[in-house]
């Protein structure tokens, strides 16, 4: 089995104890960042994997979920931020950067534009990773932009200079907005995979996840290590994420499914996850 896995410390507590061989893993492990672990789950060229929560809704026939395995979260969410220099009422007209790396919440970031803040923003894809930001930072500062995954969490805490004054947490804004949770993650099996194969892959994810919910702490010194931001902020961020898939969740979920249904974003769908029988 090839399984997909996002390079972001979101994902320590999923992968924290296959990576320290204390839970055995039956595939090969592939990283990616979100949209290109999406094109190759749409490729076929892997079986299972975590994805942006809209390429589920986008090719649900091809996928199924697997039960009780997401990255949530029910407020702030701390590394999905639109940083800006002026207020997001104001951004009407001027162009927005917004991340090639994550549709889930460059379709957050729409929907929040239409209905939250009431301005229509020019949308430019850029690239808005750690490296690309430091790059940058003696070019011309782009009006705002979105940046998701460490490179929001450093930029927000200081690891990487920020000459943005307004900052908003996509997280937070859709809580405000919804009063529900918000999933940007999930991991999927291909339909076309082996059960038993994916049933054991998703048995070892969950297994290494609570592991890693019970060291945090460890995994907080490794995002330190990683990322430069201080073990104590990476520990809160880390803490602040959901790793499962609740009802609250689930409810969230679809809610954001039905948004992007009634804006003409996806095709109605439904749905349906791995099982065992």
């Amino acid at each position: 089995m090839r399984v997909g896995r996002i390079p972001y410390i979101n994902c320590y507590p999923v992968y924290g104890a296959v990576d320290r061989g204390l839970v055995p893993l039956a595939g090969d492990l592939v990283d990616g960042v979100p949209t290109t672990l999406n094109r190759m789950m749409g490729d076929g060229s892997l079986d299972v994997s975590v994805v942006s929560a809209v390429e589920y809704a986008r090719d649900w026939e091809r996928y199924l979920l697997l039960p009780d395995l997401a990255i949530s979260c029910d407020g702030a969410v701390r590394s999905v931020m639109l940083f800006s220099t002026v207020p997001a009422i104001h951004l009407g007209g001027k162009d927005v950067l917004v991340s090639r790396s994550s549709m889930t919440s460059v379709h957050l970031l729409e929907l929040l534009f239409e209905h939250v803040w009431s301005a229509r923003p020019n949308f430019l894809p850029g690239d808005a990773e750690a490296s690309d930001l430091r790059r940058s930072e003696a070019e011309t500062v782009p009006v705002a932009r979105l940046v998701i995954g460490d490179a929001a969490l450093m930029l927000l805490s200081g690891a990487i200079a920020s000459p943005y004054e307004y900052v908003y947490d996509l997280g937070a804004e859709w809580k405000a907005w919804t009063g529900l949770p918000f999933v940007f993650a999930v991991w999927v099996a291909q339909r076309t995979a082996n059960t038993q194969q994916a049933l054991s892959v998703h048995a070892s994810l969950i297994e290494s996840r609570n592991w890693g919910l019970q060291h945090l702490d460890v995994l907080a010194a490794q995002a330190h290590i990683s990322t430069g931001v201080p073990a104590s902020e990476c520990l809160q961020y880390l803490s602040g994420l959901d790793y499962g898939l609740s009802y609250p969740h689930l409810g969230g979920l679809t809610e954001f499914y039905r948004r992007l249904t009634l804006a003409g974003k996806v095709a109605p769908g439904r749905l349906a996850f791995l099982s065992a029988a």
